[in-house]
């Protein structure tokens, strides 16, 4: 991440890896992604540590939900990274292998760790936690969403109540070096962007499921029509014989 690119060269790059035109309902997210990752490559003390590599997958899964075609979404995801300079596959293990060391443990044991900055914590977590407790730590909104998601892999606990999570997290925030009103901020601001984009997700299934049933509809009355047809061709032939 030494090169100093300029946002059109990051577009550049993106757009190279991913020749395809983006759905109207998932180009916002990407065109923030994109600038949110192209700023963080230049921050000298920026680290893509555990709990942005959670943070930036949870947000591009959650947000190209329904994406069509579905073989372009990992394509995407790729772009996205490698634009910017990073490796989209050591992100998605880095965020697979610390989801993975919480899974089992209960929510209380995942707080006391962070707590304690790391201490007795899975190696993965540990050390997520000692970069963002350094004196040149930078943080990124994309690391809020990833303490979220993993108080919420504790224990497999995807059922918790979403507000009681966000509670613990704000709470939790100062412990792991973020700043209690920015990590308010920012995940007031994802969780509002959530239900917008379940609901765009949602009407954009209804008009493509109308859609289909019109287009079905439509097979349908030409196929009532030309097997008419070939009926009344049928009868005026049969007439003539006659």
């Amino acid at each position: 991440m030494s090169d100093r690119k300029t946002i059109a060269d990051s577009k550049r790059a993106f757009n190279h890896d991913f020749p395809h035109v983006i759905p109207s309902l998932y180009r916002r997210t990407t065109d923030e992604l994109l600038v949110e990752l192209h700023l963080l490559s230049h921050q000298k003390h920026f680290h893509p540590d555990a709990l942005f590599a959670i943070g930036l997958s949870q947000v591009f899964d959650v947000f190209t939900r329904g994406y069509r075609p579905e073989a372009h979404v990992k394509t995407l995801f790729d772009a996205l990274c490698r634009s910017c300079g990073f490796d989209p596959n050591a992100l998605r293990k880095q965020a697979q292998k610390t989801l993975e060391s919480v899974r089992g443990h209960d929510l209380e044991e995942v707080q006391g760790w962070i707590q304690q900055q790391g201490k007795g914590a899975p190696e993965a977590l540990a050390q997520a936690l000692r970069n963002t407790g350094s004196n040149t730590f930078h943080y990124s909104r994309l690391m809020a969403v990833g303490l979220l998601s993993l108080l919420a892999s504790a224990q497999g606990d995807e059922s918790s109540d979403p507000e009681k999570l966000s509670q613990i997290a704000h709470e939790l925030s100062e412990s792991v070096g973020f700043t209690k009103a920015r990590v308010e901020k920012d995940l007031n601001l994802y969780k509002s962007n959530l239900e917008k984009m379940a609901q765009a997700v949602e009407l954009s299934e209804q008009i493509l499921e109308s859609e289909r049933r019109k287009r079905e509809q439509k097979e349908s009355e030409k196929l009532n029509t030309g097997s008419s047809d070939q009926m009344s061709q049928g009868v005026e032939a049969c007439s003539n014989i006659s």
